[in-house]
């Protein structure tokens, strides 16, 4: 029997294991960062080919200015790098690339270039690509509430709806979140997109992101596919059939 997969819109993947996957191989936390910056692009490819429309990356935390700041300036220069050397395959690929969380915090010429990467990939039609950069989901939270209170006093609002404090957050631009996934062994959400999680699916991976791809994604399509989404609504009488995988399915991609 085939797979017919149920694809979500828009997914959201918290990618963590990079420094335990290098400290398990005796490498620099480094390398993980590396080999992490290859997952996403693999992950990225995958995604685009399974119909996906929106993929929302956690890639640097609030709470991540307090690493050491030599392991911060390294994530700052891939990030610089990434966004010089692979502009051009984006665009040849339909990326649309976005930033969200507190981006002001970031240096000046990282902020430079992300400005320059997202006028230069806004026509992607293919898939949109979110990058959480310098976020934390009760930042987004607090800053949307401030904004909301400003407005408030300033007369410009009375009472607030969730379509209007919706259309305060980072992810305004962004339909809502069908699935998240954890990579790492780790079950927490960590402060991602917490609003926005409310009636999202959950799946966390036992794969390190660095390992992450085609087929980890994969398996998580499987799992999103076999539930049932209620938003709250009592279940219905008629659940998805179990879905047996045929063998080229199990393959490695």
């Amino acid at each position: 029997m085939n797979i017919d997969l149920k694809i979500p819109e828009h997914i959201a993947i918290i990618m963590d294991g990079n420094g335990r996957w290098a400290k398990e191989r005796g490498l620099p936390r480094t390398d993980g960062h590396i080999e992490g910056q290859k997952a996403l692009e693999a992950t990225l490819k995958a995604a685009a080919e399974f119909g996906i429309k929106y993929l929302t990356v956690y890639a640097f935390s609030t709470e991540n200015w307090n690493r050491p700041q030599e392991e911060v300036d390294t994530l700052m220069s891939l990030l610089v790098q990434a966004m010089a050397s692979k502009t051009a395959e984006l665009i040849e690929q339909g990326v649309r690339l976005t930033f969200i969380g507190d981006l002001k915090r970031l240096p000046e010429n990282v902020r430079a270039k992300l400005d320059e990467t997202i006028e230069k990939t806004k026509q992607g039609a293919r898939i949109t690509l979110c990058i959480a950069l310098s976020y934390s989901g009760r930042d987004e939270i607090l800053r949307a509430t401030n904004f909301a209170i400003s407005k408030a006093l300033n007369g410009e609002t009375k009472e607030l709806t969730e379509s209007d404090f919706n259309s305060l957050l980072d992810t305004q631009a962004l339909p809502e979140l069908d699935l998240m996934i954890r990579t790492g062994k780790e079950q927490r959400i960590s402060n991602f997109l917490l609003w926005q999680v409310a009636y999202a699916e959950l799946f966390f991976s036992n794969v390190y992101w660095p390992d992450f791809g085609k087929e980890a994604l994969l398996e998580a399509l499987i799992a999103y596919t076999e539930r049932e989404r209620r938003y709250g609504k009592q279940a219905s009488k008629f659940f998805l059939p179990k879905i047996s995988i045929p063998h080229a399915y199990t393959n490695k991609f």
